[in-house]
């Protein structure tokens, strides 16, 4: 099982901006927690300090209360290069922002995405992971 744990995340935290992390592309989905639902918006093409500054024009852009990282895990919960390479994502933004930010299990969001016939592969599978996280939390 993954080091992820059910997220405590306090009431008055109604939006959320979500990434699926990718070393090229990184998938963006916008949700509410009233609706517990998301929706895919277009991926972020780009890399280092080039990648955050269009991660904070998305912020702005949609004012969310938080944040959410899919974090990818192999099959049986053991951790890989690309869990690493995530979290050191969400810390940055952490870093950077001023916002909560919340990690999820993102085990198959890719592969479900693409099942789904998904023509962005990264913003389906940052939806799935932030319909994931709405559907964790009461």
């Amino acid at each position: 099982m993954s080091s992820l744990v059910r997220p405590d995340v306090p009431p008055h935290l109604q939006t959320f901006l979500a990434f699926d992390f990718g070393l090229k592309r990184t998938g963006v989905a916008v949700g509410n927690r009233l609706l517990r639902s998301a929706q895919p918006q277009a991926t972020i093409k780009a890399e280092g300090d080039a990648r955050f500054a269009l991660v904070q024009a998305r912020i702005e852009e949609w004012q969310p209360d938080a944040l959410v990282v899919g974090v990818p895990f192999h099959p049986d919960g053991a951790a890989h290069e690309n869990t690493a390479r995530a979290r050191k994502f969400a810390r940055q933004l952490r870093g950077r922002v001023k916002l909560p930010v919340f990690e999820v299990d993102e085990r198959y969001s890719t592969t479900e995405a693409l099942a789904a016939g998904a023509k962005d592969a990264d913003a389906a599978a940052a939806c799935i992971i932030l319909e994931q996280f709405l559907r964790s939390i009461p």
